[in-house]
Protein backbone atom coordinates (compact mmCIF):
# COMPACT_ATOMS: atom_id res chain seq x y z
CA UNK A 1 0.00 0.00 0.00
CA UNK A 2 2.72 2.56 0.85
CA UNK A 3 4.47 1.72 -2.40
CA UNK A 4 1.28 2.35 -4.31
CA UNK A 5 0.82 5.73 -2.64
CA UNK A 6 4.43 6.57 -3.35
CA UNK A 7 4.08 5.73 -7.00
CA UNK A 8 0.89 7.76 -7.20
CA UNK A 9 2.56 10.73 -5.56
CA UNK A 10 5.46 10.45 -7.92
CA UNK A 11 3.15 10.39 -10.91
CA UNK A 12 1.29 13.46 -9.64
CA UNK A 13 4.51 15.41 -9.27
CA UNK A 14 5.60 14.61 -12.81
CA UNK A 15 5.42 17.54 -15.22
CA UNK A 16 2.23 17.65 -17.24
CA UNK A 17 2.75 17.75 -20.97
CA UNK A 18 1.53 20.95 -22.60
CA UNK A 19 -1.66 20.54 -24.59
CA UNK A 20 -0.98 21.58 -28.19
CA UNK A 21 -2.95 24.56 -29.34
CA UNK A 22 -5.52 23.93 -32.05
CA UNK A 23 -4.00 24.46 -35.45
CA UNK A 24 -7.22 25.48 -37.15
CA UNK A 25 -7.40 29.24 -37.63
CA UNK A 26 -10.55 30.96 -36.64
CA UNK A 27 -12.05 32.69 -39.66
CA UNK A 28 -12.25 36.44 -39.52
CA UNK A 29 -15.71 38.00 -39.46
CA UNK A 30 -16.58 39.64 -42.76
CA UNK A 31 -18.80 42.61 -43.36
CA UNK A 32 -21.72 42.79 -45.75
CA UNK A 33 -19.55 44.48 -48.36
CA UNK A 34 -16.74 41.93 -48.13
CA UNK A 35 -19.28 39.10 -48.40
CA UNK A 36 -20.87 40.82 -51.39
CA UNK A 37 -17.51 41.25 -53.13
CA UNK A 38 -16.67 37.61 -52.39
CA UNK A 39 -19.90 36.53 -54.10
CA UNK A 40 -19.57 38.99 -57.00
CA UNK A 41 -16.14 37.70 -57.99
CA UNK A 42 -17.64 34.25 -58.44
CA UNK A 43 -20.71 35.38 -60.35
CA UNK A 44 -20.54 34.90 -64.14
CA UNK A 45 -23.27 37.52 -64.50
CA UNK A 46 -21.10 40.11 -62.75
CA UNK A 47 -17.91 39.19 -64.61
CA UNK A 48 -19.52 39.42 -68.06
CA UNK A 49 -21.34 42.68 -67.32
CA UNK A 50 -18.25 44.22 -65.69
CA UNK A 51 -16.09 43.40 -68.73
CA UNK A 52 -18.67 44.95 -71.07
CA UNK A 53 -19.01 48.08 -68.95
CA UNK A 54 -15.26 48.56 -68.60
CA UNK A 55 -14.90 48.20 -72.38
CA UNK A 56 -17.66 50.76 -72.98
CA UNK A 57 -16.18 53.20 -70.47
CA UNK A 58 -12.75 52.97 -72.10
CA UNK A 59 -14.36 53.58 -75.48
CA UNK A 60 -16.23 56.60 -74.12
CA UNK A 61 -13.19 58.13 -72.41
CA UNK A 62 -10.57 57.30 -75.04
CA UNK A 63 -12.36 57.01 -78.41
CA UNK A 64 -9.10 57.71 -80.24
CA UNK A 65 -7.86 54.26 -79.23
CA UNK A 66 -10.54 52.66 -81.41
CA UNK A 67 -10.66 54.87 -84.48
CA UNK A 68 -8.84 57.79 -86.04
CA UNK A 69 -11.82 58.80 -88.21
CA UNK A 70 -13.74 62.02 -87.56
CA UNK A 71 -17.38 61.21 -86.65
CA UNK A 72 -18.54 64.54 -88.12
CA UNK A 73 -16.65 64.32 -91.41
CA UNK A 74 -19.09 63.88 -94.32
CA UNK A 75 -18.16 62.76 -97.85
CA UNK A 76 -21.29 62.63 -99.99
CA UNK A 77 -19.36 62.09 -103.20
CA UNK A 78 -17.82 58.77 -102.25
CA UNK A 79 -19.52 57.31 -99.20
CA UNK A 80 -23.22 58.11 -99.44
CA UNK A 81 -25.00 55.15 -97.74
CA UNK A 82 -22.12 52.81 -98.54
CA UNK A 83 -22.86 49.36 -97.11
CA UNK A 84 -20.78 47.89 -94.28
CA UNK A 85 -17.59 46.02 -95.08
CA UNK A 86 -17.58 43.49 -92.27
CA UNK A 87 -14.06 42.30 -93.03
CA UNK A 88 -12.44 45.73 -92.50
CA UNK A 89 -12.20 45.52 -88.74
CA UNK A 90 -11.89 48.86 -86.91
CA UNK A 91 -11.77 50.77 -90.20
CA UNK A 92 -14.05 53.77 -90.97
CA UNK A 93 -16.08 51.69 -93.46
CA UNK A 94 -16.50 48.69 -91.08
CA UNK A 95 -20.17 49.58 -90.35
CA UNK A 96 -20.72 51.56 -93.53
CA UNK A 97 -21.71 55.23 -93.92
CA UNK A 98 -24.88 57.13 -93.12
CA UNK A 99 -26.95 59.38 -95.38
CA UNK A 100 -24.49 62.26 -94.94
CA UNK A 101 -21.46 60.13 -95.73
CA UNK A 102 -20.22 59.91 -92.13
CA UNK A 103 -18.55 56.80 -90.76
CA UNK A 104 -21.06 54.85 -88.68
CA UNK A 105 -18.26 53.06 -86.85
CA UNK A 106 -16.68 56.37 -85.81
CA UNK A 107 -20.05 57.68 -84.67
CA UNK A 108 -20.71 54.53 -82.66
CA UNK A 109 -17.37 54.92 -80.88
CA UNK A 110 -17.74 58.63 -80.17
CA UNK A 111 -21.47 58.33 -79.45
CA UNK A 112 -20.74 56.24 -76.38
CA UNK A 113 -19.36 59.32 -74.60
CA UNK A 114 -22.57 61.37 -74.72
CA UNK A 115 -24.90 58.47 -73.94
CA UNK A 116 -22.88 57.11 -71.02
CA UNK A 117 -22.12 60.60 -69.67
CA UNK A 118 -25.81 61.41 -69.52
CA UNK A 119 -26.62 58.13 -67.79
CA UNK A 120 -23.79 58.29 -65.22
CA UNK A 121 -24.30 61.94 -64.25
CA UNK A 122 -28.07 61.52 -64.00
CA UNK A 123 -27.59 58.43 -61.83
CA UNK A 124 -25.26 60.31 -59.47
CA UNK A 125 -27.63 63.27 -59.15
CA UNK A 126 -30.67 61.06 -58.70
CA UNK A 127 -28.92 58.91 -56.10
CA UNK A 128 -27.75 61.90 -54.04
CA UNK A 129 -31.09 63.74 -54.18
CA UNK A 130 -33.23 60.66 -53.61
CA UNK A 131 -31.07 59.43 -50.72
CA UNK A 132 -31.18 62.80 -48.96
CA UNK A 133 -34.96 63.09 -49.32
CA UNK A 134 -35.54 59.49 -48.25
CA UNK A 135 -33.23 59.74 -45.23
CA UNK A 136 -34.83 62.93 -43.97
CA UNK A 137 -38.35 61.60 -44.44
CA UNK A 138 -37.62 58.23 -42.84
CA UNK A 139 -35.54 59.44 -39.91
CA UNK A 140 -37.52 62.48 -38.71
CA UNK A 141 -41.02 61.27 -39.58
CA UNK A 142 -43.99 63.44 -38.62
CA UNK A 143 -44.79 66.46 -40.74
CA UNK A 144 -41.40 66.31 -42.50
CA UNK A 145 -42.17 62.79 -43.69
CA UNK A 146 -45.67 63.81 -44.73
CA UNK A 147 -44.50 66.76 -46.83
CA UNK A 148 -41.58 64.95 -48.48
CA UNK A 149 -43.66 61.83 -49.15
CA UNK A 150 -46.42 63.84 -50.81
CA UNK A 151 -43.91 65.71 -52.97
CA UNK A 152 -42.38 62.36 -53.93
CA UNK A 153 -45.83 61.00 -54.82
CA UNK A 154 -46.50 64.01 -57.06
CA UNK A 155 -43.28 63.52 -59.01
CA UNK A 156 -43.75 59.75 -59.05
CA UNK A 157 -47.17 60.18 -60.66
CA UNK A 158 -45.71 62.01 -63.67
CA UNK A 159 -44.83 59.58 -66.51
CA UNK A 160 -41.06 59.74 -66.85
CA UNK A 161 -40.69 60.07 -70.63
CA UNK A 162 -43.75 62.29 -70.98
CA UNK A 163 -42.57 64.58 -68.20
CA UNK A 164 -39.10 64.80 -69.73
CA UNK A 165 -40.66 65.71 -73.08
CA UNK A 166 -42.64 68.53 -71.45
CA UNK A 167 -39.57 69.87 -69.66
CA UNK A 168 -37.25 69.66 -72.66
CA UNK A 169 -39.66 71.30 -75.09
CA UNK A 170 -39.51 74.44 -72.96
CA UNK A 171 -35.83 74.91 -73.90
CA UNK A 172 -34.75 76.26 -77.28
CA UNK A 173 -31.30 74.64 -77.08
CA UNK A 174 -31.16 71.13 -75.66
CA UNK A 175 -27.50 70.48 -75.00
CA UNK A 176 -26.24 67.66 -72.85
CA UNK A 177 -26.63 69.40 -69.47
CA UNK A 178 -30.22 70.35 -70.20
CA UNK A 179 -31.03 66.69 -70.87
CA UNK A 180 -29.17 65.61 -67.72
CA UNK A 181 -31.03 68.05 -65.46
CA UNK A 182 -34.39 67.21 -67.02
CA UNK A 183 -33.92 63.48 -66.40
CA UNK A 184 -32.57 64.03 -62.88
CA UNK A 185 -35.47 66.37 -62.06
CA UNK A 186 -37.95 63.54 -62.65
CA UNK A 187 -35.97 60.39 -61.83
CA UNK A 188 -35.17 60.65 -58.10
CA UNK A 189 -38.49 59.37 -56.72
CA UNK A 190 -37.76 55.64 -56.77
CA UNK A 191 -34.45 56.09 -54.95
CA UNK A 192 -36.19 58.28 -52.36
CA UNK A 193 -38.79 55.61 -51.65
CA UNK A 194 -36.20 52.88 -51.30
CA UNK A 195 -34.02 55.02 -49.03
CA UNK A 196 -36.99 55.97 -46.85
CA UNK A 197 -37.99 52.33 -46.39
CA UNK A 198 -34.46 51.34 -45.40
CA UNK A 199 -34.13 54.20 -42.91
CA UNK A 200 -37.47 53.35 -41.28
CA UNK A 201 -36.13 49.88 -40.54
CA UNK A 202 -32.60 50.84 -39.52
CA UNK A 203 -33.49 53.70 -37.17
CA UNK A 204 -35.06 51.14 -34.77
CA UNK A 205 -31.79 49.20 -34.49
CA UNK A 206 -30.02 48.95 -31.13
CA UNK A 207 -26.85 50.71 -32.29
CA UNK A 208 -28.89 53.74 -33.41
CA UNK A 209 -30.72 53.84 -30.07
CA UNK A 210 -27.37 53.57 -28.25
CA UNK A 211 -25.93 56.45 -30.29
CA UNK A 212 -28.92 58.62 -29.37
CA UNK A 213 -28.57 57.69 -25.69
CA UNK A 214 -24.89 58.65 -25.74
CA UNK A 215 -25.79 62.09 -27.09
CA UNK A 216 -24.58 61.73 -30.67
CA UNK A 217 -25.71 64.53 -32.97
CA UNK A 218 -28.31 63.97 -35.65
CA UNK A 219 -25.75 64.56 -38.40
CA UNK A 220 -23.40 61.97 -36.91
CA UNK A 221 -26.17 59.41 -36.54
CA UNK A 222 -27.31 59.91 -40.12
CA UNK A 223 -23.82 59.82 -41.64
CA UNK A 224 -22.13 57.21 -39.44
CA UNK A 225 -24.94 54.82 -38.59
CA UNK A 226 -27.95 55.29 -40.89
CA UNK A 227 -26.36 55.96 -44.28
CA UNK A 228 -23.77 53.11 -44.35
CA UNK A 229 -26.45 50.56 -43.46
CA UNK A 230 -29.19 51.95 -45.71
CA UNK A 231 -27.14 52.50 -48.86
CA UNK A 232 -27.07 48.89 -50.13
CA UNK A 233 -30.61 48.79 -51.64
CA UNK A 234 -30.09 52.31 -53.01
CA UNK A 235 -26.98 51.15 -54.88
CA UNK A 236 -28.91 48.26 -56.39
CA UNK A 237 -31.72 50.52 -57.61
CA UNK A 238 -29.28 53.11 -58.97
CA UNK A 239 -27.24 50.51 -60.87
CA UNK A 240 -30.29 49.07 -62.58
CA UNK A 241 -31.70 52.55 -63.28
CA UNK A 242 -28.48 53.62 -65.01
CA UNK A 243 -29.27 51.42 -67.97
CA UNK A 244 -32.76 52.89 -68.07
CA UNK A 245 -31.36 56.42 -68.37
CA UNK A 246 -29.34 55.39 -71.42
CA UNK A 247 -32.54 54.08 -72.96
CA UNK A 248 -34.42 57.25 -71.97
CA UNK A 249 -31.79 59.50 -73.57
CA UNK A 250 -31.92 57.46 -76.78
CA UNK A 251 -35.73 57.54 -76.79
CA UNK A 252 -35.87 61.31 -76.33
CA UNK A 253 -33.25 61.86 -79.03
CA UNK A 254 -35.15 59.51 -81.34
CA UNK A 255 -38.27 61.62 -80.82
CA UNK A 256 -36.27 64.76 -81.66
CA UNK A 257 -36.59 66.19 -78.14
CA UNK A 258 -33.32 65.07 -76.54
CA UNK A 259 -29.80 65.63 -77.82
CA UNK A 260 -29.46 67.02 -81.33
CA UNK A 261 -26.79 67.71 -83.92
CA UNK A 262 -23.90 68.42 -83.78
CA UNK A 263 -23.76 66.24 -80.64
CA UNK A 264 -22.63 62.70 -81.48
CA UNK A 265 -24.96 60.30 -79.69
CA UNK A 266 -26.47 56.89 -80.31
CA UNK A 267 -29.94 58.36 -79.90
CA UNK A 268 -29.22 61.05 -82.49
CA UNK A 269 -27.99 58.41 -84.96
CA UNK A 270 -31.08 56.25 -84.37
CA UNK A 271 -33.27 59.26 -85.03
CA UNK A 272 -31.49 60.13 -88.29
CA UNK A 273 -31.38 56.49 -89.39
CA UNK A 274 -35.14 55.93 -89.24
CA UNK A 275 -35.56 57.73 -92.55
CA UNK A 276 -33.40 55.15 -94.32
CA UNK A 277 -34.87 52.04 -92.71
CA UNK A 278 -35.98 50.53 -96.05
CA UNK A 279 -32.94 51.47 -98.10
CA UNK A 280 -30.16 51.05 -95.51
CA UNK A 281 -31.42 49.42 -92.33
CA UNK A 282 -27.88 49.13 -90.93
CA UNK A 283 -27.82 52.89 -90.31
CA UNK A 284 -30.57 52.40 -87.70
CA UNK A 285 -29.77 48.89 -86.47
CA UNK A 286 -26.11 49.34 -85.51
CA UNK A 287 -26.55 52.21 -82.99
CA UNK A 288 -29.70 50.48 -81.71
CA UNK A 289 -27.68 47.33 -80.99
CA UNK A 290 -25.12 49.40 -79.08
CA UNK A 291 -27.85 50.91 -76.92
CA UNK A 292 -29.31 47.45 -76.26
CA UNK A 293 -25.93 45.96 -75.31
CA UNK A 294 -25.13 48.84 -72.95
CA UNK A 295 -28.52 48.77 -71.24
CA UNK A 296 -28.32 44.99 -70.89
CA UNK A 297 -24.83 45.22 -69.35
CA UNK A 298 -25.94 47.65 -66.64
CA UNK A 299 -29.11 45.67 -65.89
CA UNK A 300 -27.04 42.49 -65.55
CA UNK A 301 -24.65 44.34 -63.22
CA UNK A 302 -27.58 45.54 -61.13
CA UNK A 303 -29.00 42.03 -60.87
CA UNK A 304 -25.62 40.66 -59.79
CA UNK A 305 -25.21 43.38 -57.15
CA UNK A 306 -28.73 42.75 -55.87
CA UNK A 307 -28.08 39.03 -55.55
CA UNK A 308 -24.88 39.73 -53.62
CA UNK A 309 -26.29 42.35 -51.26
CA UNK A 310 -29.67 40.78 -50.49
CA UNK A 311 -29.28 38.24 -47.66
CA UNK A 312 -32.54 36.54 -48.67
CA UNK A 313 -31.01 35.54 -52.01
CA UNK A 314 -27.86 33.97 -50.56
Amino acid sequence: MPETLKETSADASAPIAAVPAPTAEVGKARSLWSDAWHDLRRSPLFVISAILIVFLLIMAIFPGLFTSADPRYADLAHHYLQKPKWGNFFQPDWFGYDIQGRSIYARVVYGARASITVAVVVTVLVTVLGTVVGMLAGYFGGWIDTILSRVTDIFFGVPFILGAMVVLTSFEERHIWVVILALAFLGWTQVARVARGSVLTIKQADYVMAAKALGASTTRILMKHILPNAIAPVIVVATIALGGYISAEASLSFLGIGLAEPTVSWGVDISSGQEQLRNAAFVLIIPSVMVSITVLAFIMLGDAVRNALDPKLR
